[in-house]
Order: structure tokens, then sequence, then C-alpha cells
């Protein structure tokens, strides 16, 4: 499937590339080290949708309203297309289309200690959408952390062919629809 979405989606990517390029000066592909399934780290790959050297004081969390992402970065993300190219992460068998959302390793550091269980989320290979993702916002915090991973706990404890069904149904709404952040 995800060979099949690739080659779909395959036209596109040249002409997200030029805007890409035309919007801000930078890298058209972003590439950061995300943890997988059992605490294994990958590269995940993805659209640049901000600023070159955004992160260049150490990471931290997007915000609502975040003055580091660019204004084609702002569409990208509420379509999700700036995802398109985890579908290579996909192919390579470092994700899967549908679980938790791949966290930063520097994230995850923090948000064991504060949430009992975390890694919790890392039996299963992360997702390029999810349960957390299509029901809950972007988060920003501890506490959004904390609720995103009571969506993915309850995905992973219930997962079927009808809750993916409908985490497909719901991400190709937001995908239309621009709900994403």
């Amino acid at each position: 499937m995800a060979i099949i979405a690739l080659v779909i989606s395959l036209p596109f990517l040249p002409i997200l590339a030029l805007l890409i390029k035309l919007d801000s000066p930078g890298p058209v592909f972003f590439t950061q080290i995300r943890t997988g399934r059992g605490g294994k780290n990958f590269l995940a790959i993805k659209l640049r949708t901000m600023i070159k050297d955004a992160e260049k004081h150490g990471a931290e969390w997007a915000k609502e309203n975040d003055p580091r992402i660019t204004r084609l970065g702002k569409f990208l993300r509420k379509t999700r297309i700036d995802e398109i190219p985890q579908l290579f992460n996909i192919i390579r068998g470092e994700m899967s289309f549908i679980g938790p959302r791949p966290e930063r390793p520097e994230f995850i550091k923090t948000l064991e200690q504060h949430i009992p269980f975390y890694k919790e989320r890392l039996i299963v290979r992360p997702g390029l959408t999810g349960w957390a993702q299509v029901n809950f916002p972007y988060g920003a915090s501890i506490e959004d952390a904390l609720q995103k991973m009571q969506y993915d706990l309850y995905y992973i404890k219930n997962r079927s062919f009808i809750l993916d069904l409908s985490i497909v149904l719901k991400t190709i709404k937001i995908v239309l629809l621009g709900g994403g952040r």
C-alpha cells in the first residue's frame, strides 16, 4: 500500500519541492531521529515546513502560531502533506500506516520521567496516522502528551480492522478539509 501511495504522490513531489524552495531557503526534505518499535531509533523523512535552523537552540515542541513554520509549511501541516515522504519509512519497515506518532528520543526521555509507562506506546510500530493524531490536536506540552498517550494505549489495546478503517477515514477527512495543525 505504501508503494502505491508513493507512486500516486510521486508526480506532486517535484511541484511541492519547487514551492518549498520558493517559499524559504533550505532543503526540501527534513530528516529527524525518531523512536520506533522497541525503542529503536530511525531517521524520519518529511517535507520541510519550518525555516532553516529552526532548532538551532535545541529541540522544542511546535506551538500554535509557531513563528518557525513557513507560509507553505502551514498549508502542508494542515493537510498533512508534509508526511508523504514517511511512506519511505513504511516501506523500510520503520513505521506502519497506523500507530502512535513517532516521537523524538529527547522528548521520550523527558516524557517517561513525567508519565508512567510512557514507553508502553513503543510496543508497536509508530504510524503515519493514528488514533491520537485524528482525535487530539498537535501536542505541545507534557499534559498534551499524557492525553495523547491515553489515545495511543486505547489504540494498542483495541487494534482492529474497524478501528484502523475509522482512523483512515478520519485521516482522509483531515487531509481533504485541512483539519491538521
